[in-house]
């Protein structure tokens, strides 16, 4: 168990109870029908939750700026289940989102020992390589390394002062005996998954990350510390509306009009309200009621939908008068597909995952070997049906390789009929998989001698 929520970012071992999860950390569950032209994941309800989703799907409406960060652990094989959020990467990158794509270097360095040498070999020639054979596209994907990126390490301990070792505890279990470098690693992660806003890298827009459940705890803590570094912060009234707040801080006091001994200068205060109002007028409301003086100014016109637009416009106020201006990342999170032998994928363990790059034998060995959700006779199961829910090579159709719903339905419909046997289905599961790895294989070949168009101009 990790701090509350027994999730851990490093180990993924055990079931996962995701209603639970939803309803512990506050999670919205994902709608597919409010996604414009949903894919394959959403329409089946393996992207299952969300944060601030909506916020992605408005900048997509109405095309706006929209970044996605995803990263990758550049410590082992890839396998079938890296593949989910290399999906939802592509399917936001497909509605208009730039993407960057983190390696995880010095975090591998740190919590497994890969070497910094070792993780970029595998970095680009087993991930970058079967992200090009999967679809992303290299004119609107920059991969970096955290350690060719000092800009991301400045930035984490920056934020570390928002944050402190209870904190850590809690959301991920560290205790007396955790290495400093482990520690410092979420760290890193944070300034990984804030630093596309900054003016270098993209400027200020939402950033989505698409993630196992497994990751919330590093979403959790990034939107936790960005929200501490507001000076700006927007709450819904009781009443209606929406009241904006000053946050004051040893860093923006003066600005704010608060002296030494705390007395407000209500000529400087009425200025930073002043800019706040011109700011959100830009945006069609025009009606505000300020309190200088308590540092409060509601907006009765303006709804919960309406929040995002707000908050952007007051970050980019707060950037001018010297303060950060982050937004926290948006997020989405998908459901794990089984191992083939139970529990998780594993790349340490080959026989509970297809790899990337598995020859067409190995694949039907391990298909044959996994679990079934038939019965124990043919005339049980044409009596009972199979259990889809139990069937390894029915969710792995479901999962990656059998992109037509109604297709999917049917043999659904067949298994737990009775028509198809257990048999039968790992057959057509091996057959799919295998026109799925001849595809992938024969995209590698194309993209081997062009991986550099998809490295940020730092990680040459």
């Amino acid at each position: 168990m990790v701090g509350d929520g027994g999730i851990d970012p490093w180990s993924s071992d055990g079931e996962t109870d995701y209603n639970r999860i939803v309803n512990q950390f506050g999670l919205e569950k994902v709608d597919p029908t409010l996604l414009p032209n949903p894919g394959m994941l959403h329409r089946r309800g393996i992207v299952f939750a969300h944060r601030d989703l909506d916020v992605a799907v408005r900048c997509i409406r109405d095309k706006a700026p929209l970044g996605v960060l995803t990263g990758l652990m550049p410590s082992g094989r890839m396998h079938l289940g890296h593949s989910m959020v290399i999906e939802q990467v592509k399917w936001f990158q497909e509605q208009g989102a730039d993407v960057t794509v983190a390696v995880a270097d010095l975090e591998a360095l740190a919590t497994r020992g890969t070497s910094l040498s070792e993780g970029r070999k595998t970095a680009i020639e087993e991930y970058v390589l079967n992200y090009a054979a999967l679809g992303l596209d290299p004119s609107k994907s920059n991969v970096y390394f955290q350690s060719t990126r000092p800009e991301v390490q400045r930035l984490g301990f920056t934020l570390g002062r928002r944050t402190n070792l209870s904190e850590f505890e809690s959301i991920y279990g560290f205790s007396g005996e955790t290495n400093l470098a482990h520690v410092q690693a979420p760290l890193v992660q944070v300034g990984d998954i804030v630093h596309p806003q900054m003016d270098e890298f993209g400027g200020l827009r939402p950033i989505v990350v698409p993630v196992g459940i497994d990751q919330d705890p590093h979403l959790r803590l990034t939107r936790d510390i960005v929200g501490k570094t507001h000076w700006f912060n927007i709450k819904q009234r009781k009443s209606g509306g929406l009241t904006v707040s000053l946050s004051v801080q040893s860093d923006n006091s003066a600005i704010f009009g608060v002296g030494s001994g705390g007395r407000v200068n209500r000529e400087t205060r009425d200025e930073i309200f002043s800019m706040i109002s011109e700011s959100i007028r830009s945006l069609g409301f025009a009606d505000f009621s300020i309190n200088p003086k308590h540092g409060i100014m509601e907006i009765p016109g303006a709804t919960n939908a309406d929040k995002s637009q707000i908050r952007i416009k007051l970050l980019e106020l707060e950037r001018s008068l010297g303060g950060l201006g982050f937004m926290p990342p948006c997020s989405t999170y998908h459901r794990f597909a089984s191992g083939m032998t139970g529990g998780k994928m594993s790349s340490s363990k080959p026989e509970t995952t297809i790899f990337m790059n598995d020859s067409i034998e190995i694949m039907a060995k391990k298909v044959k070997r996994a679990i079934s959700g038939g019965k124990s006779t043919v005339e049980e199961h044409r009596r009972e049906g199979g259990d889809c829910t139990k069937d390894i090579s029915f969710q792995y159709l479901q999962f990656f390789f059998e992109p037509d719903d109604s297709a999917i339905s049917e043999i659904r419909k067949d298994y737990e009929s009775g028509r198809m046997l257990a048999g039968e289905m790992k057959q057509l599961c091996v057959h799919k998989a295998g026109e799925w790895l001849t595809d992938l294989a024969e995209k590698r070949e194309m993209w081997k001698d062009r991986l550099d168009e998809f490295l940020a101009s730092d990680s040459m």
